[in-house]
């Protein structure tokens, strides 16, 4: 089947089609879990890392750094993945190809489509636990990430590629973001916690401050 419409790559709307008309085969318990799980993910991601700056208050300068940066790294991301779509300005699916059925609400005209603000969202925050945890987060976080990503193409509101660029896009802002300032917010935290009246929010009160990070 040959693709008419403008600057959607033939293979990303086929599997659009493909992949949405699985999503209607698929039990009616599926579909609605899977519309509640797609928009539930920023918020989910944000819970984690409060979590994670939780358990931070016990850790060293530099764990806390990472877990008071790890949000900010997927702001960054996101707003560079809207201001690409405000630029861009490119269709959704479900605004184009009125014959497929989709899980969730097409999204109102205005609400660009590509690059995908949701996949850009989770693959920020995959990096960000990985850089936070390690261990089997490296493989826990991005799997999650990459199934949030499908999710969106699953309940019929972005083509492939948008998702996929925005997954690349979030896996390349955060740690660039980490990485820049890790340092800096290293040494700020360690002179945030000298001051009392901060100390309670970035150090465990069961202990004492740990030692600063290098």
């Amino acid at each position: 089947m040959v693709n008419e419409i403008e600057d959607v790559p033939d293979i990303s709307a086929e599997w659009y089609r493909e992949v949405t008309a699985f999503a209607q085969s698929t039990p009616a318990w599926v579909r609605d879990a899977a519309e509640i799980a797609t928009d539930a993910l920023p918020a989910l991601v944000m819970a984690v890392l409060v979590f994670g700056w939780w358990q931070a208050r016990r850790g060293d300068d530099r764990r806390m750094a990472l877990a008071l940066l790890a949000p900010v790294a997927m702001v960054i991301a996101y707003l560079t993945s809207e201001g690409i779509k405000s630029l861009l300005r490119l269709r959704r699916p479900c605004w184009d190809l009125g014959d497929v059925a989709t899980v969730a609400s097409c999204p109102p005209y205005g609400d660009w489509s590509f690059p995908s603000n949701h996949a850009t969202f989770a693959a920020a925050g995959a990096a960000g636990l990985v850089a936070l945890w390690r261990g089997a987060m490296v493989v826990i976080a991005p799997v999650l990430a990459l199934l949030a990503a499908f999710s969106r193409v699953f309940v019929g509101v972005h083509y492939p590629h948008d998702v996929a660029a925005g997954f690349m896009l979030g896996a390349l802002v955060a740690p660039l973001v980490l990485l820049a300032l890790r340092h800096p917010a290293t040494a700020l935290v360690a002179a945030m916690r000298r001051r009392p009246a901060l100390a309670a929010v970035l150090t465990s009160p069961r202990q004492p401050a740990p030692p600063r990070g290098r």
